[in-house]
């Protein structure tokens, strides 16, 4: 039984064995206070504003949270390629040692696709539609490792041939209209993974694909992330593919981490108000819901937050803590509380 069945079924784990195995492994990625706003015509959004997580060589992080949240915002910060009139304001991405955001452009061209690759929501619309597709991936091996034409194309089938697109010298010759939703990601992920990265940002890989082509992808990536040892940011707002994906999950809330778990936990222990109602949403087989729970009011202006928790005016836990808490989520912003080892929460009940 796959974790998007036991989600469905009221056990939504992901093998824990991996998890201990994973704990110990060297910290490959750490970003530290990201900030990242966008200087608009209406007021300054704070996209990202103070993120901080880290990922560990072969594990992968799910990046969670609804539209809007700055998730996308967060990994195309990391990548460097933020634009006007976005800005990255401060803090550390530090990839292997090396803080990214010191870097000269030269240094990271180098790095994108060879250490640190990227999967982006549409992928038809990320590829050239005026190469056929086997030149494309064959100019990320002639680019960075300065091979041939001919050796770059039998290279590139090779990569189609693994990312499982059937008559591959075939299709290398199509074009990107040529292809489905679900072959042109596939060609996404063997342009992302052709020269072995040591990081895969994937930011919602399976949007606008079919439940079918959706298993098929996941699966693809899973399979080549073990064979890999690839670290995956896996960027996606359905806890299902959470569940059947990811090592440690980061919950994201306008601009900002609120609690940070393994998958385990984050499942069988959500203690930031937002999570709960997230998992709370979800419709659960074999268990009967008058409705499903909802979350009230709408997520704030990230030009005019509020100025305390920004989670509070639609908190229920706040109001029904009034006593204990008084004022203080209306006033201050809560830090990142430990409270148990591995798990953060940015919540005053935790204070």
């Amino acid at each position: 039984m796959s974790a998007r069945d036991r989600l469905r079924g009221g056990y939504p784990l992901k093998e824990e064995m991996a998890l201990v195995s994973r704990d110990s492994r060297e910290v490959l990625l750490e970003v530290r206070d990201l900030r990242t706003y966008f200087f608009t015509e209406e007021g300054v959004v704070k996209a990202v504003d103070g993120v901080s997580f880290h990922v560990r060589r072969g594990e992968i992080l799910g990046l969670v949270g609804e539209s809007g949240c700055g998730k996308s915002v967060t990994s195309l910060s990391i990548m460097r390629l933020i634009t006007p009139p976005g800005r990255i304001l401060g803090g550390e991405v530090l990839f292997d040692g090396m803080d990214l955001l010191k870097l000269p452009e030269s240094e990271m061209v180098r790095l994108r696709g060879s250490r640190i690759s990227m999967i982006f929501q549409q992928p038809v619309s990320c590829l050239n539609p005026v190469f056929k597709i086997g030149d494309q991936i064959a100019e990320v091996f002639q680019v960075h490792e300065g091979l041939s034409r001919a050796e770059g194309w039998r290279r590139a089938i090779e990569l189609l041939q693994m990312v499982g697109i059937p008559d591959p010298e075939r299709r290398a010759h199509s074009y990107p209209h040529e292809l489905s939703g679900g072959m042109a990601q596939r060609v996404m992920i063997a342009m992302a993974l052709a020269l072995g990265p040591e990081l895969l940002i994937a930011d919602e890989p399976t949007t606008a694909l079919d439940v079918t082509i959706q298993a098929q992808i996941l699966d693809l990536m899973r399979e080549l992330q073990r064979r890999m040892h690839t670290a995956i940011i896996l960027i996606t707002h359905d806890m299902g593919i959470v569940a059947e994906m990811c090592d440690r999950v980061a919950v994201m809330y306008a601009g900002q981490i609120i609690e940070e778990a393994d998958v385990h936990t984050i499942f069988s222990n959500p203690q930031h108000p937002y999570t709960r109602g997230l998992l709370g949403s979800i419709p659960v087989m074999g268990v009967v819901k008058p409705r499903l729970d909802t979350i009230p009011g709408t997520v704030p202006n990230l030009i005019d937050l509020p100025p305390g928790c920004r989670f509070a005016p639609r908190c229920r836990a706040r109001v029904e803590n009034q006593a204990q808490l008084g004022n203080v989520c209306l006033e201050q912003i809560p830090p990142l509380f430990h409270t148990e080892p591995g798990h953060q929460v940015r919540c005053w009940l935790y204070g």
